[in-house]
């Protein structure tokens, strides 16, 4: 049996509807300016609404639809999951598809939605990636990612020999020892002292 905490608390479909439909309608009036602000022919400050007002609409719609399905669909599944936005956006796919006149938009874009808005769901519902534990200080979580997918020396100079900023224990005293086998020069174990 579900605990208190796990119970689903019924939401307001119509109010999130609400909601929706006014602020996709915003949008969808700023959509609307641009695109009579980008006509050839010069209709007047109106055309946002004569003329290109039925983006304001398709928009309104969309958002309206899709929040009351997506919420309606959790009240009567009593779930919160990623088959409600699925839901809703086929919803308003299809409302999209509706300006074509045709089943296969209607079908087609409501598909379409409803795979993307139930894929972004599914996975977060975040642009930015997952999101990371606020009490871990990141220079402390990276530091520890660097210590775990650390290689130890040895096998790097096996792989990639020495050189190029890549130097094992005893380093100096071979190459010592190598440039004065081969060209005579005795290189110094300390750097001499600074003239005052």
């Amino acid at each position: 049996m579900a605990s208190e905490q796990d119970a689903y608390r019924p939401k307001d479909a119509l109010g999130a509807a609400i909601t929706g439909t006014m602020v996709t309608g915003a949008a969808g009036s700023v959509v609307s300016g641009i695109q009579n602000t980008l006509t050839k022919q010069n209709v007047s400050a109106w055309g946002v609404f004569t003329r290109t007002g039925g983006t304001i609409t398709t928009f309104a719609a969309m958002g309206g639809a899709y929040e009351f399905v997506k919420v309606a669909s959790a009240n009567l599944r009593e779930k919160d999951d990623s088959w409600n936005p699925s839901l809703g956006g086929f919803a308003a796919g299809a409302v999209m598809g509706l300006r074509f006149r045709t089943i296969p938009a209607v079908l087609g874009y409501g598909a379409g939605f409803a795979v993307i808005l139930g894929t972004f769901d599914y996975t977060g519902g975040v642009l930015t990636g997952y999101s990371r534990d606020p009490e871990v200080d990141e220079f402390e979580r990276k530091q520890q990612l660097r210590k775990n997918r650390r290689r130890p020396i040895q096998e790097t100079l096996e792989e990639l020999g020495e050189g190029r900023g890549i130097y094992g224990p005893g380093y100096a005293e071979r190459r010592r020892e190598r440039l004065k086998e081969k060209y005579g020069v005795d290189v110094p174990t300390e750097a001499p002292p600074a003239r005052p």
